[in-house]
């Protein structure tokens, strides 16, 4: 049953990312949960959930924010920013989630270039 717009669902999620939130990040990823990005690509909750722990661990200063929020249905497009310490974590980025009965299914990220804004139909 859906009860909250995909976009804040995934406003909420990235809300718990940027507070490593574990707990709140876990309550939000659905059982057939993955995560993909242009090196990793997990496909279970269990081991995401062990994923965030490390990775909010390793990076307590980074964080997401976003200047365009695109919905399409359940499809949410993130357009904006990271920022970290670490140099590779810190720039701009797309990211997209697909969101079931307030869940996330799938949160990808991708570099901002013209050519994934073409692929992701993004003016």
């Amino acid at each position: 049953m859906k009860t909250r717009d995909p976009k804040l669902t995934s406003l909420l999620y990235n809300e718990y990312i940027n507070n490593r939130d574990l707990e709140g990040v876990i309550s939000l990823m659905a059982d057939n949960h993955h995560f993909i990005d242009s090196k990793n690509r997990v496909e279970s909750k269990e081991q995401m959930k062990i994923s965030w722990k490390e990775f909010f661990a390793e990076y307590p200063d980074y964080r997401n924010i976003f200047h365009t929020v695109i919905s399409r249905g359940n499809d949410v497009i993130l357009l904006g920013h990271s920022e970290c310490s670490e140099p590779v974590l810190d720039g701009p980025a797309i990211w997209t989630a697909k969101v079931e009965n307030d869940q996330i299914v799938e949160w990808r990220i991708y570099l901002d270039t013209e050519e994934n804004r073409r692929a992701l139909n993004i003016e």
